[in-house]
């Protein structure tokens, strides 16, 4: 099943998202945090992509487990910026012979020292995903940011980008995390003037330690609202009760979402099941209302 189906289901959906181990020899545990939050009954379970090494070649096989044992829709990602496009297309036809059929086509991060662009690299995701559409018939998704891409100056050449991006052939968005929802509403009232009318999934971020709130922010370049600062400020001493009020947050977050008749939600769940099994549990009564 392709996930922009599911999306168009009249019903609420929650995603979560893992990321591949480092070496062959944490493989186990990841699929261990997979099986725990599949037993949450996401809508999918996204899989990251890293560059190269058992990152990269084990998101085929644990979007593959998803799908064949665990019987749940997954996405896999695919980045570009630090393949070779021969590279690239192996790895879309691996996906391929694994029978999956939801891809997120990203650019991903310019490893550092590489001279990027090259005539050998794809530039831009837009590229990526009219690759993709070359090699079969996959969903694809891909990524956009609420508060404006790092790279862009201006938020009217994000969203600009953001249309030749989806008019290449893009099913549905997930967002960056953000903290404030205000600033996801403005973005979609802002895609949309703009034509862009696929579905958008808002990315949230369960921020449970101050190390992976200082992470998030060089990653994303996001904006924290005053009250997750004060939050940070007051808790971020404290693992147990950072851990959670950052749940505490996120389930917020979400909540005021569905309230604002938002039904697709994705959560950054970086393998961490007791977190997803902590705010799915905030929302047993709420999802199903």
């Amino acid at each position: 099943m392709k996930i922009i189906d599911r999306l168009r289901e009249d019903s609420i959906h929650i995603s979560f998202e893992v990321f591949p181990p480092k070496t062959d020899e944490g493989f186990d545990k990841v699929i261990a945090a997979v099986d725990a939050m599949a037993g949450l009954n996401p809508a999918f379970i996204s899989v990251t992509y890293g560059a190269g090494g058992g990152t990269s070649k084990n998101t085929a096989k644990i979007a593959s487990h998803i799908k064949d044992d665990l019987h749940l829709l997954s996405l896999a990602h695919l980045t570009c910026a630090s393949s070779t496009k021969e590279e690239v297309r192996r790895v879309i036809g691996d996906l391929k012979a694994h029978g999956i059929e939801n891809i997120l086509a990203l650019r991903g991060d310019i490893p550092a020292g590489m001279a990027f662009p090259d005539a050998d690299r794809f530039r831009y995701a837009s590229e990526l995903v009219e690759e993709i559409r070359k090699h079969g018939d996959f969903c694809i998704g891909a990524a956009c940011y609420p508060e404006g891409h790092v790279e862009n100056e201006h938020k009217e050449d994000d969203i600009r980008y953001l249309k030749q991006k989806v008019d290449c052939g893009v099913d549905f968005l997930t967002t960056q995390m953000f903290f404030d929802n205000d600033i996801h509403y403005n973005f979609l009232y802002r895609i949309r003037e703009a034509g862009i009318t696929v579905p958008v999934l808002p990315g949230i971020m369960p921020i449970t330690s101050a190390t992976q709130m200082k992470r998030s922010q060089e990653l994303s370049g996001t904006v924290f609202p005053r009250r997750f600062l004060a939050m940070l400020d007051r808790f971020g001493g404290s693992p147990a009760a950072m851990k959670q009020a950052g749940i505490a947050y996120a389930t917020d977050q979400i909540i005021d979402l569905l309230a604002n008749g938002v039904k697709n939600i994705h959560i950054y769940t970086m393998n961490k099941p007791d977190v997803a099994a902590a705010i799915m549990g905030n929302l047993s009564e709420i999802i199903k209302a």
